[in-house]
């Protein structure tokens, strides 16, 4: 799943989202935050721009990103 800050890829199983890989771009840090086996956030950071990946098994497979700039 590709971002302004990076690209995200991710397995989806039945009941979990599996983190493959996590690339930032130039400027960007990565983070990942994990709610539960069905949810998974990776967070790319820079100093005036952020990008949100959820990517989630409920109500069905998927994913979406958010970009922040400020």
């Amino acid at each position: 799943m590709p971002s302004e800050g990076g690209k995200a890829t991710m397995r989806f199983g039945d009941d979990a989202v599996c983190l493959i890989s996590a690339v930032p771009n130039r400027g960007f840090t990565v983070s990942t935050s994990r709610p539960g086996a069905q949810t998974l956030t990776v967070t790319f950071s820079a100093s005036r721009h952020r990008s949100e990946i959820t990517a989630t098994t409920r109500p069905q497979s998927g994913a979406n990103v958010r970009e922040v700039s400020w």
